[in-house]
């Protein structure tokens, strides 16, 4: 059988269509919260054909698995890393923390606040969220954490728990700020170079970097 040759054109269509229908589950969502609504209203919300929902996602579980995806950039993450290969390590850390507070303004807070409580109700969501979102971007990261500080261009004491304080720290500013703490509703275009002066501290830039 002969291999289905690559079509760039129609690949970016469809990553074009796919990213109309998580717009509209984004918009869907925000206003219903994930039971109430349906795949019906998000294809309505779209333009499309129900049907057409399900050429991309299995289910509304998918589509929200999408959507997670989408703010986690979870298939934009090792391009960012590889980064540090043009650059050195504190203009990295800056660009990237900027760009997931970025996300979550662009996404919404009341959207995440909707995707964050279904994952905390929800055990089956919680465990793919988990299985195929987290975990993947944690073995990501670890992996170029621990070749800097293998080359001497870091310190890190524990690469693995390190990581996952930082990665809490941020999302406990988030909940706050769903929660509608006054201070980081005020002041929340300062919360991402707080985060990474921290997150910098942590990892002590050795001189073994470029910068």
């Amino acid at each position: 059988m002969a291999r289905k040759k690559h079509d760039p054109i129609q690949e970016q269509l469809a990553q074009a269509r796919r990213a109309q229908i998580l717009d509209a589950a984004t918009q869907v969502f925000a206003e219903k919260g994930f039971h109430r609504a349906t795949i019906r209203d998000v294809a309505k919300a779209a333009g499309i054909a129900d049907g057409t929902i399900y050429n991309y996602f299995e289910n509304k579980t998918a589509l929200l698995l999408g959507l997670l995806n989408r703010i986690n950039e979870t298939e934009l993450r090792g391009q960012h890393f590889e980064q540090v290969g043009r650059g050195d390590v504190r203009a990295f850390v800056r660009s990237y923390i900027r760009q997931r507070f970025k996300v979550f303004a662009q996404t919404g807070f009341e959207v995440f606040q909707v995707l964050l409580s279904e994952i905390l109700v929800d055990s089956e969501l919680r465990e793919l969220y988990y299985q195929q979102v987290i975990a993947p971007t944690f073995d990501l990261a670890e992996r170029y954490f621990q070749q800097w500080a293998d080359a001497g261009v870091i310190r890190l004491r524990d690469t693995r728990l390190s990581l996952r304080a930082i990665a809490g720290m941020t999302l406990g500013l988030i909940m706050l700020r769903i929660m509608g703490d006054a201070e980081l509703e005020m002041r929340w275009d300062a919360v991402p170079d707080l985060v990474a002066d921290i997150m910098l501290q942590a990892i002590e830039i050795t001189e073994g970097d470029r910068s």
